[in-house]
Formats: C-alpha cells, structure tokens, sequence
C-alpha cells in the first residue's frame, strides 16, 4: 500500500534540515526497512512545503506502531520537531497528515 504526507517546514531552517537528512543516521534507514517502509521519500520546496511518500507491506498504522518502537527513530523525531510548523508539541511522526494514495485510471 502507498502513502503520502505533507508538513511545512519553518523557511529559516531549511538547510539545516536538509543538512540533516543528507547526512541521516544509519540506523534510521535500518530501522525503517526493517519496520515494513519501502520506498520513503520526502520532497521539499523551496517554501517549506514537505511531500512524503512511502509503501508499507501491511497497513500505514503497522509500520508507523513498528517505527514507535525504534530508539532511533525516537531521538530522530525529537532532533526534527523544532524544524516544522504548527506541531502543538507533537512529534513531526505523530503529526503529519498521512493519506492512503490509489492509482488513478486516467
């Protein structure tokens, strides 16, 4: 099944955000393989807008539920919270607005 997200991004902290995920921690794409995440991939714009995408075997919660378990992903979520927009204090994991994506017929 794929998935997509949006978030926003604070403008200021753009490239200290993108510096981080030149450079992510090994164990975070570790973690996400092994909790079910294939094909993740986030795209920016220039105004802060973040896309994400991603294919999980199962559903989106189970990967999700499988990533909340990971250490790294834990720190990972805390370090990038500052960067985003409008988060209420939540996580950027626990925030974004994740949408089942179907292939259209056209």
């Amino acid at each position: 099944m794929s998935f997509s997200s949006f978030g926003v991004l604070a403008k200021d902290r753009l490239e200290k955000y993108k510096e981080y995920h030149r450079n992510v921690w090994p164990e975070q794409p570790e973690a996400l393989s092994r909790t079910g995440w294939h094909t993740y991939t986030l795209f920016l714009r220039a105004n802060g807008m973040l896309f994400g995408y991603v294919e999980v075997p199962d559903t989106f919660e189970a990967a999700l539920a499988g990533m909340a378990k990971e250490e790294v992903n834990l720190k990972w979520q805390e370090m990038m919270k500052p960067y985003f927009e409008a988060l209420g204090g939540s996580r950027p994991d626990q925030s974004k607005v994740w949408s089942s994506l179907r292939k259209s017929s056209a």
